[in-house]
């Protein structure tokens, strides 16, 4: 019998955190990923591209660990793949995943059911484990202002330059009012490679 509960979308939002999954050699991968949830996190769909090396990997290895975090430079290098280094993390207790060491909240999924007919892929997936790190810090306009920032550079040849400068110097002015050292150094980042990005003819 159909669960009437996955048809039940009256109450669903997107919430933006860091997904790891596993590459063909077993190594680890960090993506950004803004999975559609219910309020009590217990459902998660899934939108990476078909070409993207999220969707490759959940194709061949059904489990993924999605994190809500509040590092803001983590997020914003993940974004554009640009680790300088690979943080901290740690196995599953299943053995099936890796878990960031410094993250708020963490939920294993399996893979449920895979929609494939489009460009960007729709995964449904069931919470098999979770924990929790530490308290999320709380918000801070800088902090959302990082998030839109690196979005905004995932969309380098889609918006027109003159937007993306336009919409990052009205992000620029949350930062200047509300940032830390973190924030600052997330948003500088970006903002360098963006630039170098636009005059590179990404745009």
């Amino acid at each position: 019998m159909p669960d009437p509960s996955r048809n039940d979308t009256s109450d669903e939002l997107v919430l933006e955190g860091l997904i790891v999954t596993s590459d063909a050699d077993g190594s680890p991968r960090i993506s950004p990923m803004g999975p559609i949830v219910d309020r009590g996190l217990t459902r998660f769909r899934l939108r990476p591209f078909q070409s993207s090396k999220t969707y490759q990997n959940l194709r061949r290895d059904s489990y993924c660990v999605f994190h809500i975090v509040d590092d803001s430079e983590l997020l914003a290098r993940a974004a554009v793949g640009r680790l300088d280094r690979t943080p901290p993390m740690s196995r599953t207790s299943r053995d099936t995943g890796w878990v960031l060491d410094d993250c708020c909240r963490w939920f294993e999924l399996r893979v449920d059911e895979i929609d494939d007919s489009q460009q960007r892929v729709e995964i449904r997936c069931n919470v098999v484990n979770q924990g929790s790190r530490r308290d999320f810090f709380g918000w801070n306009r800088a902090k959302h202002a990082v998030l839109e920032a690196a979005i905004l550079a995932t969309r380098i040849g889609i918006l027109p330059a003159g937007q993306i400068r336009a919409e990052l110097a009205r992000l620029q002015s949350a930062v200047e009012k509300t940032a830390g050292k973190q924030e600052r150094q997330a948003m500088g980042f970006l903002r360098e490679y963006i630039e170098v990005q636009l005059d590179s003819g990404s745009s």
